[in-house]
């Protein structure tokens, strides 16, 4: 079995698109894994925090290029949301995914981190559903490591998603996948804009608040959604 390079805190400076690097540098290989983990949705006011583990395939022997239809891969926030949509189905189709999701009452319950943390361990947990072997290493985006990620080496890499091809891959189904269960969530509570704002504290959103009240779906431990319910009392 080759030994994966151990993964370091250097600063990588890099030009273009996300690429295979970080993967390659941490041993991605059959018989040693690498996925990429990111996260969607730590800052609205309403909604669930959702998160997604990915792992590409293997480059053939003597290749470190992606495959062809990892073109357009990149930090989901640098994407129109059609072009987030056809990666979407991209990688669903090539790669192996895994999604968690913290609730807003786990979201409320431990706090946002916390739930972030648990979302990230689920999305890499559910990478066995296929019954394919486990990551070796976890490629995370930021700066933490969230405790109990089932994976025997753990790497955090700042603007991870502008970096790790798997990493924005990841980023890409995170964010398509709490976009779209907003939308659904807009159907039980119309007037908030989720299928537009996703449940983050836009003006629109805040007014319907202030008009609407709160909803089960929305964070009471965030300030904007506490103070409303105090002045509710």
């Amino acid at each position: 079995m080759p030994r994966p390079r151990k993964p370091t805190s250097e600063i990588i400076i890099q030009l273009g698109p996300p690429t295979l690097r970080p993967e390659l540098d941490a041993g991605h290989a059959h018989d040693s894994l690498v996925c990429g983990v990111d996260e969607a949705g730590r800052g609205p006011l309403a909604g669930p925090v959702v998160a997604a583990a990915v792992i590409l395939p293997v480059c053939p022997p003597g290749s470190t290029d992606a495959p062809p239809w990892c073109a357009g891969i990149n930090d989901s926030k640098k994407l129109t949301a059609a072009a987030r949509d056809t990666l979407f189905d991209a990688i669903r189709a090539n790669a192996r995914v895994g999604v968690g999701i913290s609730t807003v009452e786990e979201i409320d319950t431990v706090n946002i981190l916390q739930a972030t943390f648990l979302a990230m361990r689920r999305a890499v947990e559910a990478l066995a559903a296929d019954g394919g072997p486990a990551p070796l290493t976890a490629l995370v985006d930021g700066n933490q490591r969230p405790p109990g990620l089932p994976c025997p080496r753990i790497a955090t890499l700042v603007s991870g998603d502008a970096l790790s091809l798997s990493i924005a891959a990841a980023s890409i189904i995170a964010k398509v996948t709490r976009d779209r269960l907003m939308a659904d969530l807009a159907l039980s509570h119309p007037g908030y804009g989720w299928e537009r704002n996703a449940g983050y504290g836009t003006a629109e959103h805040r007014d319907a608040i202030k008009i609407l009240g709160v909803t089960p779906a929305h964070r009471r431990t965030f300030a904007p959604i506490s103070e409303q319910l105090a002045l509710n009392l």
